[in-house]
């Protein structure tokens, strides 16, 4: 079960946390593994991690935000037929407190990067007769989280775009499902952390660990064992949906 032989999956944002634990994942299921980052040194411990594990993979550099950039490096993988689309930018801020700047920054990459690439995928797992797109969400797209005003607008869009686009191709065998973590132990909460609570880095992991009401953050590997599901075989009836898997953060904090 759960196999991915055969298959070929681009993981965009796969050189790290929640995409580098997809993409090795996918790897040891069996598929070729195709990394989309800014640029290929963000990409060589995965590369390595795959190497050894003896799975496959290649790096492209490819910024998700350039429409151009997407075709071009989507048209040079030949017959993928799973698409991940991870890579996200976070951002701190409220309604007042974000410029204009960071707003178009996180909607340029956050929302914009996810339309890229599903418009450059569609025509190319057409002529394959199908696949699999799933696309990275957040519980901040169905939360009033605090300070996350940017971040929980682009990631409503990506629910929103994952059932326009499910609904659309669902006759061409072209299936699309998001999945919405809660807080997930990665790089960036370390260094979220270390950056803005220094000296009390212990504490504010801990209280931000039990948010959650299983309390702790998930890992990414967790998060990874969710997305082979939905993008294997197993899962060919379901499209059209989003899973929160958030350690009891939606329903029992409610």
């Amino acid at each position: 079960m759960f196999s991915l032989k055969g298959k070929k999956a681009i993981v965009t944002g796969g050189g790290s946390g929640i995409g580098k634990a997809i993409a090795v994942l996918f790897a040891q299921q069996g598929a070729e593994v195709h990394i989309i980052e800014l640029s290929l040194e963000n990409s060589t411990d995965v590369l390595d991690e795959i190497k050894s594990i003896g799975g496959t993979a290649v790096a492209h550099a490819c910024n998700v935000a350039n429409q151009q950039e997407v075709i071009d490096t989507f048209g040079k993988i030949d017959n993928f037929n799973i698409l991940v689309n991870n890579a996200g930018i976070a951002h701190i801020g409220k309604a007042d407190t974000t410029l204009e700047a960071d707003f178009d920054r996180v909607i340029n990459v956050n929302v914009k990067g996810v339309y890229n690439c599903v418009y450059a995928a569609i025509p190319l797992l057409r002529k394959l007769g199908g696949g699999v797109i799933l696309n990275m969400a957040s519980i901040a797209a169905t939360l009033g989280l605090p300070d996350r005003f940017a971040y929980s607008t682009a990631k409503g869009a990506v629910i929103s775009m994952t059932l326009s686009v499910a609904r659309d191709y669902i006759g061409e065998n072209i299936r699309c499902n998001s999945i919405s973590p809660a807080r997930v132990h990665t790089p960036f909460v370390d260094g979220f952390i270390a950056k803005n609570y220094a000296g009390k880095e212990k504490e504010m992991f801990e209280k931000l660990s039990k948010s959650q009401p299983i309390g702790r953050m998930a890992q990414p590997t967790e998060i990874a064992a969710l997305a082979l599901y939905l993008c294997s075989e197993e899962a060919s009836f379901i499209t059209g949906c989003d899973y929160p898997i958030d350690g009891g953060f939606v329903k029992l904090n409610t």
